[in-house]
């Protein structure tokens, strides 16, 4: 068993009830209240930012030219590739930049990333990847189960552009390309040290889980 599907199998339970949450069932039919999808998109926006951080704290703790590279390339993916999604929304939502640049994380939002950013400054490259593969896996594991029970949802005429992009050849690849990384920053790992990317990987799988609440609840 590799150390992703280690982390996976760890919090199998948790990931199976993104797809059964009613804002992601929303989504997948068409059906979410866009003031949601609107109080989502900000909060999202938000977490982006220090999401890319976590990122570039990699980049920091990096060990080899090679690792930096590839942790860089995550935070202009994220800042220039992601968050375009982001910015195509709020245009058809009315949000300035302004607006999102200048809101106050909700509660939940800011205790996820600061989380993840307590783990980046003071743990090692391999945990700030586990920190990291939750989100990145999960969007795309929800994206992929909507196209497979929603065949026309990439089609729908507002809720498809983000289906499609977390359902992107492109994305997985990149996905990909983080597991691989993840892989080999926990070569040699003891179990002690596995445990503790376990225990990363579940605390943010389950943020990922509080994030949708609070979304569904626009709970700030």
């Amino acid at each position: 068993m590799t150390v992703t599907e280690r982390l996976l199998a760890r919090t199998r339970d948790i990931w199976e009830g993104y797809s059964a949450h009613p804002f992601v069932r929303g989504i997948a039919d068409g059906t979410l209240d866009r003031e949601k999808f609107r109080f989502y998109m900000i909060q999202d926006y938000i977490y982006l930012v220090d999401y890319a951080k976590v990122f570039a704290l990699g980049v920091a703790k990096s060990r080899d030219v090679q690792t930096m590279r590839l942790f860089a390339g995550y935070v202009h993916q994220i800042l220039d590739g992601e968050m375009d999604i982001h910015r195509g929304y709020m245009k058809r939502l009315c949000i300035p930049l302004e607006e999102a640049e200048a809101a106050q994380a909700a509660l939940d939002n800011a205790s996820y990333t600061a989380y993840m950013l307590k783990v980046a400054y003071e743990e090692g490259p391999a945990e700030i990847a586990a920190a990291i593969l939750s989100c990145a896996l999960s969007y795309e594991h929800i994206a992929r189960r909507i196209v497979a029970e929603h065949p026309d949802a990439q089609a729908h005429p507002f809720y498809g552009e983000w289906v499609a992009g977390y359902a992107d050849e492109g994305y997985a690849a990149a996905n990909r390309e983080l597991a691989a990384l993840t892989e080999r920053l926990a070569a040699g790992y003891t179990e002690a040290q596995l445990r503790r990317l376990e225990e990363i990987f579940t605390v943010c799988s389950r943020y990922e889980a509080a994030f949708w609440d609070m979304a569904w609840e626009m709970r700030a």
